[in-house]
């Protein structure tokens, strides 16, 4: 692709403004761990909430997202709306839960949560697991996309490309490893704004371009049911639709299942990961809620549809390519003229560096201060020293230069991103319920999460190897491996709990003073009971899913013509939205 003089200006300029922002805030983050991991727990809620929207948008999202609507049109996407059931659950469940536990990172929660050697090993062994293993194998699909679309936009081999890649990878390093939480989270939100902005004057330019002709025009030359919003359950066989056809038994999992037994990186359920980072950063528990309502909504109903148009003109365009991913890419080559070629380039890279630059700092939080600082090398008092401090964030920047590092090995050793998700996927199948029931229920222990986080790694052996050779092809079809490793891990845990002792009854009174959970703390519950919030709370959660769905069909039925339905979508918004905020001002999630 050749580029212009001020397509390189864009690229330099946008390079030299992320290495400024860190810059900017390099004082501030240096002073200690919670100024480094956490921004001084200061983020309003706006920019805590951008930051994690930013952060899920990473390079390979927009060709992911292509990629989904070419083969099996828009119904495709519900591979990951359907995460949105445990996002909101996060929100108004568990967000304001984080900020109060006034923790540093998610792991340190486990030491206030449980009690004893347990507590501790798993603390350290997640530490590892989670802050170097899982998070370079993200790192490492992330660089990969990052690689392709080098290689393509610049017509290099991919070894040439993997250098272009390390140089954009160390910018993103250098500015996260100077500037800490508040650095990257200014920098994800110049960055978001950049990445979408782009995304849209593509698919605005390619869908009014002479070959697509408009709106009305794409429609008539799609493929019959590319425009389907929902999936077509159970699809015969021989059917010419062009629209995802899944298994009763896939459905199943999607829409009861997996939104809140899986773990995976910014879907966790109870939160978890950098969102919970970004939780734990907000200003107060108020702005904790809001920022992950927030993140759901723009996730789910902002980001999506440019991808998707410029998905769906991808097939007109080029019905015959191969790897449908790249038409977004050849559409950026195609169709933009100079300069914008150079914008939508940067929305890439922005896209790339928010996520690069959070992964970074998130891995440094668990290796310094649930690792070096909790077993390697702590502090004298229960309450770091300014020495103390500014040592662990020394130590910090070091680590993310460490992760950096490993990360681009991995890129050279990973072949498929897809074998990568599925992967993470069905190894964290089971613990969601855990991680959602430790807030909840006084009986989970330590022993519970060990089991839960070991136990997928067991079932997914089995159910690949074992038991697919006992059924058909049914089996794998209806996602029978990972079901089975859910319920192998479930019925692990849940003996493993009533089979070992509770956490020691200091430790529960602690957390539960401090976090006051609703749920069964019984034991723990002095005097008149705490009027429970669950089923306010159960109501904003369904009327929270309703709204963001509404939004996303009404805006996706705006953008079609389709008027008369997206009037009803925009309705049932209206409806969705007068109910949760209703419920929601009649709980106490915000002062409890």
């Amino acid at each position: 692709m050749i580029l212009g003089t001020i397509d390189w200006i864009i690229i330099a300029s946008f390079l030299l403004l992320s290495l400024y922002i860190g810059l900017k805030y390099k004082n501030k983050a240096s002073s200690s761990l919670a100024n480094f991991f956490l921004g001084g727990r200061n983020l309003p809620w706006y920019i805590a909430g951008m930051s994690m929207v930013a952060t899920t948008f990473a390079a390979d999202t927009p060709l992911a997202v292509t990629e989904l609507v070419a083969k099996d049109g828009i119904s495709s996407n519900w591979i990951w709306w359907n995460f949105l059931i445990g996002g909101m659950l996060t929100t108004f469940f568990f967000a304001n839960l984080w900020r109060r536990a006034n923790v540093l990172t998610e792991l340190e929660l486990i030491e206030l949560r449980y009690s004893g050697k347990p507590a501790a090993i798993l603390r350290g062994f997640k530490s590892i697991y989670l802050g170097l293993f899982m998070n370079v194998l993200i790192i490492g699909w992330v660089n990969l996309a990052m690689v392709s679309i080098i290689q393509i936009f610049f017509d290099v081999p991919p070894s040439i490309a993997f250098w272009y890649m390390v140089v954009v990878m160390v910018i993103a390093m250098i500015y996260s490893s100077l500037s800490g939480l508040l650095g990257v989270a200014i920098t994800d939100t110049i960055q978001f704004v950049i990445a979408m902005v782009g995304c849209i004057i593509l698919a605005v330019i390619v869908v009014n371009s002479d070959k697509i002709g408009g709106i009305e025009a794409l429609k008539t030359k799609l493929p019959e049911g590319s425009l389907n919003f929902l999936p077509q359950i159970g699809g015969k066989e021989g059917t010419s639709l062009s629209t995802l056809t899944i298994s009763i038994g896939a459905f199943f999992s999607f829409a009861a299942i997996q939104w809140w037994a899986s773990w995976y990186p910014g879907a966790e359920p109870g939160g978890g990961g950098y969102i919970a980072q970004r939780m734990m950063s907000t200003k107060n528990e108020k702005d904790a809620v809001f920022a992950t309502l927030f993140f759901q909504i723009a996730h789910y109903c902002i980001r999506p549809w440019p991808w998707i148009l410029v998905g769906l003109c991808s097939l007109v365009l080029y019905p015959d390519l191969v790897d449908k991913k790249l038409g977004f890419v050849m559409a950026m080559k195609d169709f933009l003229p100079m300069g914008l070629k150079g914008l939508l380039f940067v929305a890439f890279l922005a896209a790339y560096m928010s996520t690069i630059s959070t992964q970074l700092n998130w891995g440094a939080s668990y290796l310094v201060n649930d690792l070096y600082k909790r077993f390697i090398k702590k502090s004298v008092d229960k309450v770091s020293t300014i020495k103390e401090e500014k040592h662990y964030v020394k130590v910090s920047k070091l680590t993310t230069v460490f992760i950096m590092i490993i990360g681009a090995f991995v890129t050279t050793q990973i072949n498929s991103i897809s074998a990568v998700w599925e992967f993470i996927m069905e190894c964290g199948a089971g613990l969601g319920l855990v991680l959602i029931l430790r807030w909840y229920w006084w009986r989970i222990n330590a022993w519970s999460e060990i089991v839960a986080t070991l136990a997928p790694f067991i079932g997914y052996i089995i159910g690949h190897y074992y038991l697919v050779d006992l059924f058909d092809v049914a089996f794998i079809e209806n996602r029978g491996p990972f079901i089975f490793t859910v319920l192998f891990t479930t019925i692990s845990w849940l003996l493993v709990t009533f089979l070992t002792k509770p956490s020691e009854h200091t430790t529960l009174l602690s957390f539960y003073n401090l976090v006051k959970p609703d749920g069964n703390w019984k034991p723990f519950q002095s005097g008149k009971k705490n009027n429970s919030n669950l089923f306010k709370l159960f109501i904003c959660w369904i009327s929270s899913i309703s709204l963001t769905y509404s939004l996303l069909f009404f805006t996706g039925k705006f953008i079609l013509l389709e008027y008369t339905q997206s009037i009803i979508f925009l309705f049932s918004a209206i409806i969705s939205f007068v109910v949760l905020r209703y419920f929601l001002i009649r709980t106490n999630i915000f002062n409890n």
